[in-house]
């Protein structure tokens, strides 16, 4: 795995720490591990699934779609890290 940059300098995990390993129990089917490592990686999956499917096929309101999945992306990933920087401090 390739390690993170922002953790080995400062210490302190990044919003994308995580991904990589839940990726790969995700691909080994441990699909319950994965969830827990990095929450957002079945929404993220959903995402890449969108995007690759919109390459061929023109959705009627595919741009409205992308910001949706962006911004529910976003909120998962932002509310993971807040969780987890919040039991990290205490």
């Amino acid at each position: 795995m390739l390690p993170c940059l922002n953790r080995s300098l400062f210490g302190i995990e990044c919003t994308g720490c995580g991904a990589q390993r839940a990726a790969v129990m995700l691909f080994q089917g441990e699909f319950v591990s994965a969830f827990l490592l990095y929450p957002a990686i079945y929404s993220l999956l959903g995402l890449a699934v969108f995007l690759f499917i919109d390459l061929f096929y023109k959705f009627r309101h595919a741009y409205s779609i992308k910001i949706g999945l962006i911004i529910f992306n976003a909120v998962i990933i932002a509310g993971a890290y807040i969780i987890k920087m919040f039991h990290f401090f205490n």
